[in-house]
């Protein structure tokens, strides 16, 4: 975690937070504004709700930064389950399709890693941000109606294996703008003949800033809200 210091929250910061699980982007946004009563406020990057770790948010004068990290590569550790499949790719969705892993090695795994290296074509999953004729592929999936989504080119500068033990098995990847790691674990399990899906997602770093600089949220809240002066409670001595 940074070293505390007096932040310039109207003027402009850039803001590196550890997301918790089971928010969104844009609910971590809203926590920020509400904290520092900044009305201008944004994020370098989306992290799906399940997902963990480094999300930059901007305030003020520094949300025009954020596009250009928008173009960053993206470095992510993720676990993925083999064996099962799910509509979402990762565990928002039950598991089905099971299939048997007994067979699977570490060296079929670092064997199959080398198709998923470099420029590929990628399928966004289903559960997805992507937009068809205005109608977001998440919400059209939840309602079973999925759209026909087309593949995208992204770029996967590093796809290494750190840990397998079976049916688990935990990667990291450094990653180009655009780049649905859930699809990396359901297009590798689909490769392997055995389905996966992604248990466990964490950003780690995004261009040049990394997530051991980063606030856990909660204190970064807390900060806010001190140098603020919005921790205080209202009454007659505060007018």
């Amino acid at each position: 975690m940074p070293a505390p210091r007096t932040f310039q929250f109207q003027a402009g910061e850039l803001l590196l937070i550890d997301k918790p699980k089971g928010l969104t982007s844009f609910d971590v946004v809203a926590r920020v504004r509400n904290a520092t009563g900044v009305r201008k406020v944004g994020h370098g990057g989306t992290l799906d709700p399940l997902a963990t770790g480094l999300l930059i948010i901007g305030t003020g004068g520094k949300t025009s930064l954020l596009g250009q990290l928008q173009n960053d590569s993206k470095e992510y550790v993720f676990e993925v389950c083999f064996g099962f499949t799910t509509a979402s790719y990762d565990a928002e969705q039950p598991p089905e399709n099971e299939r048997d892993t007994s067979a699977l090695t570490a060296a079929a795994i670092e064997a199959a890693l080398g198709s998923f290296r470099g420029a590929i074509e990628q399928l966004p999953p289903a559960f997805s941000a992507v937009k068809v004729g205005g109608r977001s592929a998440y919400a059209a999936a939840r309602k079973g109606q999925p759209l026909e989504l087309k593949p995208r080119s992204v770029q996967i500068e590093r796809f290494d294996l750190l840990h397998f033990a079976r049916p688990r098995a935990v990667f990291r990847v450094l990653c180009s703008k655009g780049t649905y790691v859930r699809s990396l674990a359901h297009d590798l399990g689909q490769l392997l003949g055995v389905g996966g899906y992604v248990t466990e997602l964490q950003r780690t770093q995004i261009g040049r800033w990394h997530l051991s600089d980063a606030w856990p949220l909660d204190e970064l809240l807390a900060e806010a809200r001190r140098q603020t002066g919005r921790d205080r409670p209202a009454g007659r001595g505060n007018l």
